[in-house]
């Protein structure tokens, strides 16, 4: 019984969570803007944060650059998996309160995949050139209320991701130099 009412409680709080930040996505402005950034966070922004570190460390840092693109996949791997077990509907399927704000790349809410690889480029790439943290952690926590604003996650959707995405980030810089790899 305590489990049951543990588990409604969470549930209404991840419900009141979603409808307060989505409220923000009445106002136009506020909506563009992080649908843009959603956008952004779809690869674009990660893309060019890649290119600035293989810039800074050089062209023999190719190897390296396949290693986090590979260990990107895995994220990418969890993430399909847990969606299509857990199968937990988007907040605007199922409540007609929630404005739906960008559409969605695939069906299902949980956990977050765009918070997911912001939290895990973000550590890593961060790992190997600090100086870039200026520009990712902002982008990071934008990502993440973007995929709230807009309707398309629960906050225990964004922070799944992102325990996923740090967890997979921890992996990818101790699995490295077992590897021979040195970020």
């Amino acid at each position: 019984m305590k489990f049951k009412n543990a588990k409604i409680k969470i549930l209404d709080l991840d419900l009141r969570g979603c409808l307060y930040l989505n409220n923000f996505s009445h106002s136009q402005r506020v909506a563009l803007f992080f649908k843009i950034i959603s956008r952004a966070g779809d690869g674009p922004f990660w893309y060019l944060m890649l290119a600035i570190v293989w810039g800074m460390q050089g062209i023999t840092y190719s190897l390296q650059i396949i290693y986090l693109l590979l260990g990107g996949s895995v994220g990418t791997a969890i993430y399909k998996f847990l969606k299509h077990k857990t199968t937990r509907p988007r907040p605007y399927q199922v409540h007609q309160v929630i404005v739906l704000g960008e559409r969605p790349l695939d069906h299902f809410s949980f956990p977050s995949g765009h918070t997911l690889h912001a939290v895990m480029v973000t550590i890593v790439l961060g790992y190997i050139q600090p100086v870039l943290l200026a520009a990712m952690l902002p982008f990071m926590v934008l990502v993440a209320l973007s995929r709230m604003v807009l309707g398309l996650h629960y906050p225990s959707d964004v922070i799944v991701g992102a325990l996923i995405g740090a967890a997979v980030a921890s992996l990818i810089i101790f699995v490295a130099p077992l590897l021979g790899i040195a970020l």
